[in-house]
């Protein structure tokens, strides 16, 4: 395996800065948005997709740090009832998924989408029980009207790209479970597969050893985000953990994101990197910051640190001992 980071937290420098700043931290991999909520502050991507010659100049840049760039992403929302958005989130992906296969990047990631609860919706609609009916009703639209017919044409698109797609489970998409991604993965072509990130698996019960081999197993994990999450049971007891207070309500909130080590224990990041390799992921582990108690410097290079510490970066070696 080996330690990336997604960039977008470093979008105050300049690209070539950016690079230096990770390979100078020992890491071996770089993440770059490509637009969506993420920005696009490293990635021109009309300006590479119109010249071979700055698509080349990008790529030095890259390779000559000794890193190289394990996914684009462009995490928006393609189904979303506004189409001026919808659109934004659609021209992203589909550049991005052009550019990766120009530049031999394997995966783009994003979100799935979540659609509206009717064709005049101005908003979008994420149901999350099955009573009263009208929920079940909802969604049952929106998987068939929105999300199938969607990832069908650009799941086919992706693969006919030699590109995978990396759906993050995250809550308020329609994709946000194992068995959600596995039933559009069903319905549409083996480039979907997941860009699995423990921290929205925890605050939904999910554990995240389960979700990889469940996974795992059916060949589907593109890419793997490595980001903790910390959960206060006390917070949990009032809130619950569909919790809407804003992420900077700290004392309150039921569950926050925090830096890896600091919401569980490296004993379980252990695990989950065992899991990894056992259930056939030996790609990049890419690190996300979004701790509101920390620096980026400081949760970054925790992260690093902690993840260098359980990493499985060498091949496994001969079984001597039978």
């Amino acid at each position: 395996m080996k330690l990336g980071v997604f960039t977008v937290l470093f979008s105050e420098k300049s690209f070539e800065d950016m690079l230096d700043y990770v390979a100078a931290s020992g890491l071996h991999a770089v993440e770059i948005g490509t637009g969506g909520y993420p920005g696009k502050a490293h990635c021109d991507l009309d300006a590479l997709l119109e010249s071979e010659e700055k698509r080349n100049e990008y790529m030095e840049k890259v390779t000559s740090r000794g890193l190289q760039i394990s996914a684009f992403s462009c995490h928006g929302n393609p189904i979303s009832p506004d189409q001026k958005f919808a659109e934004e989130s659609h021209q992203a992906l589909v550049k991005t998924i052009k550019l990766a296969s120009l530049l031999d990047v394997p995966v783009v990631n994003c979100f799935s989408g979540t659609a509206g609860d009717h064709e005049g919706a101005k908003f979008p609609n994420w149901p999350v029980v099955p009573w009263p009916n009208e929920y079940g009703d909802i969604l049952k639209w929106q998987w068939e009207e929105k999300l199938i017919p969607y990832w069908k044409e650009c799941g086919q698109f992706a693969k006919d790209h030699n590109v995978k797609i990396g759906l993050e489970l995250h809550g308020g998409f329609l994709v946000h479970t194992p068995y959600t991604l596995l039933k559009l993965r069903e319905e549409t072509c083996d480039a979907i597969g997941a860009n699995l990130d423990p921290s929205h698996l925890w605050w939904q019960g999910i554990d995240p050893v389960a979700a990889i081999k469940i996974l795992g197993k059916a060949n589907a994990i593109h890419h793997f985000h490595a980001k903790d999450t910390y959960i206060d049971q006390d917070n949990v007891n009032m809130y619950g953990l569909t919790d809407m207070q804003p992420y900077g309500e700290v004392q309150t909130r039921a569950w926050t994101f925090r830096s890896v080590g600091c919401g569980h224990s490296l004993q379980e990041w252990s695990d989950m990197m065992s899991a990894l390799r056992t259930y056939g992921y030996d790609y990049v582990v890419s690190i996300e910051h979004e701790d509101p108690i920390m620096s980026i410097e400081e949760g970054f290079s925790r992260a690093v640190r902690n993840l260098k510490s359980v990493l499985l970066a060498e091949l496994p070696g001969n079984m001597w001992w039978v």
